[in-house]
């Protein structure tokens, strides 16, 4: 009985969110990259609305040293295949930012 009362109380949060992992796992991101992949300022790439297989491209090579970077490399490494492309496809689920005029 507890478990089908949990189960109703939770299904509308679990209802909005069809990659919850993956917006977990994505939330590290936020420090550069901005909430919900929105970056403040114009050094960053925004990650919101990116597609997911250009996304994990851009990985795969901060993981092989085939793209520069200064936090990046050592950060992906960190992450499974698998969990990168839950993030990517939280990223690209999510609407893309509005270029700045």
């Amino acid at each position: 009985m507890k478990a089908w009362l949990l189960l109703l109380l939770c299904a509308p949060a679990l209802a909005q969110d069809p990659n919850p992992v993956g917006r977990s796992l994505a939330a590290t991101c936020a420090n550069c990259h901005g909430t919900e992949g929105r970056p403040r300022g114009s050094t960053m790439v925004p990650l919101a609305g990116m597609k997911a297989e250009t996304l994990l491209q851009v990985l795969s090579d901060f993981r092989r040293g085939a793209r520069p970077g200064t936090v990046m490399p050592q950060i992906v490494k960190g992450y499974t295949e698998e969990q990168l492309r839950l993030v990517a496809a939280h990223f690209s689920a999510l609407p893309p930012v509005q270029a700045r005029p």
